[in-house]
């Protein structure tokens, strides 16, 4: 859904509430647990944050508080309820003057034990989405070197005609997206360090 001018935060909700009864648009649901399917444009991107269990904390509580999101250009609306299956959020992108409104759903969430501990969440799209596919995001400390990573992993390909015409635009904010995000999970889970 897009708009000339900020969508207030009534109409987020409403459009949250709208969308929350509707299906995925994609019949794999769940395929950022393995190899995604073919037809989708495949984006995996991680970084290191740190190491220790201390950043692995903080990775863990900047994932579920959305802080990935927190960009400036990119906001994220949900319905005040912590992250799990079912949940329906509204992300709101800013690009060449118009405001678009983007549904999904979570699909899942991961908080694995063991040599390597994972903790995230996947979302899936929802009908009034710009793009039709899944995007997990984890964070992971691999106990072997005592490093821990975000890590992003999407599948997509568009789902609105105005995607499809403007495809070179939403890979560049697509790829944007995920430097943005790389970055600000860098930044919060070191910002003791850095003062």
């Amino acid at each position: 859904m897009y708009f000339f001018k900020k969508p207030s935060q009534t109409t987020i909700q409403q459009f949250i509430q709208q969308q929350s009864e509707l299906p995925f648009t994609y019949p794999t649901v769940g395929a950022t647990r393995h190899p995604p399917p073919e037809g989708y444009r495949v984006d995996h991107n991680r970084i290191r944050l740190g190491c220790g269990a201390e950043a692995f904390a903080q990775a863990r509580a900047a994932l579920s508080e959305w802080e990935m999101f927190n960009l400036g250009w990119v906001q994220l609306h949900r319905l005040h309820s912590p992250i799990q299956a079912g949940l329906t959020v509204a992300v709101l992108v800013r690009a060449v003057g118009l405001w678009s409104l983007n549904a999904c759903r979570v699909v899942y969430t991961v908080d694995e034990a063991g040599p390597v501990e994972r903790f995230g969440f996947a979302y899936g799209t929802l009908p009034d989405h710009a793009e039709r596919g899944e995007e997990r995001f984890t964070v992971e400390w691999h106990h072997h070197d005592d490093t821990v990573w975000y890590d992003i992993l999407a599948f997509s390909r568009p789902n609105q005609f105005l995607s499809g015409l403007a495809y070179p635009l939403v890979r560049q904010l697509q790829k944007r997206f995920a430097g943005d995000s790389l970055a600000v999970m860098h930044r919060v889970v070191n910002r003791e360090a850095q003062l």
